[in-house]
């Protein structure tokens, strides 16, 4: 194995609609990274492990209640013909009540893949999942917001997104990537393209002066400002954790 192929980003992904991410991954960031060797994403298909003739894996809850769960036991099948004993795999499921799925997770994941060989996400549907399966195999619970989906695989595409763009060899330059908003608990700045006057307008004239220490100073003085009118709980919590 070589040393590019041994730094490769690996996602396997449990979903009942394959489709709905297999489309995505034509986006010309997202294909650059697979062509690249830099990203394997794996997709198992959870209908191919149901038990019954119309292909459902779904049941009602026990003591009632609104939707359909998504059975442990057919999760269980799909789920084992990816474990590998050999591996130090983490199992990732998306819901509402999991801790908010951020920046810095991305760029660990880039990084060393918080410390595993691969991640598996599970993408629920229906009203969700048996909680005997969650109990038994998740390692960790995601969300990307506050707000319902009708299941997980917009998270997946938002995780494999963010994580691109970390994986050096994706963007340009990787400073691209660590500019952006929210690193380091900050919007970015302002930015702006020709032309230099637009609408009576002018680019500040910093941006044009082509001193660079100038420019830096610049763009974190304006992150601060940005940040404090538009999310001012990011700078608090940024405060707090220096």
């Amino acid at each position: 194995m070589t040393e590019l192929e041994d730094r490769r980003v690996q996602l396997k992904i449990i979903t009942l609609f394959p489709e709905l991410i297999r489309s995505y991954l034509g986006d010309a960031l997202i294909a650059k990274a697979l062509n690249k060797n830099l990203l394997s994403i794996e997709l198992i298909p959870l209908r191919d492990f149901s038990d019954n003739s119309y292909k459902s894996v779904d049941e009602a809850p026990f003591g009632g209640g609104d939707g359909m769960l998504i059975r442990a036991d057919i999760l269980e099948k799909a789920l084992l013909t990816i474990l590998d004993k050999a591996k130090n795999q983490k199992v990732i499921y998306f819901t509402p009540q999991g801790k908010l799925f951020t920046s810095a997770e991305a760029q660990q994941i880039a990084q060393d893949q918080m410390g595993a060989d691969e991640i598996i996400l599970i993408c629920g549907r229906y009203a969700g999942v048996d909680q005997r399966f969650i109990d038994q195999y998740v390692d960790e619970e995601w969300s990307i917001g506050d707000y319902v989906l009708s299941g997980g695989e917009i998270p997946a595409l938002v995780v494999i997104e963010a994580v691109s763009r970390f994986v050096p060899g994706v963007l340009g330059q990787l400073q691209s990537a660590e500019e952006d908003s929210l690193q380091n608990q900050l919007l970015e700045a302002p930015q702006y393209t020709r032309p230099q006057v637009w609408n009576e307008q002018k680019v500040p004239d910093v941006l044009l002066s082509g001193d660079h220490k100038k420019i830096k100073e610049w763009k974190q003085k304006m992150a601060l400002e940005v940040t404090q009118k538009k999310r001012p709980d990011l700078l608090k919590k940024r405060n707090s954790e220096t």
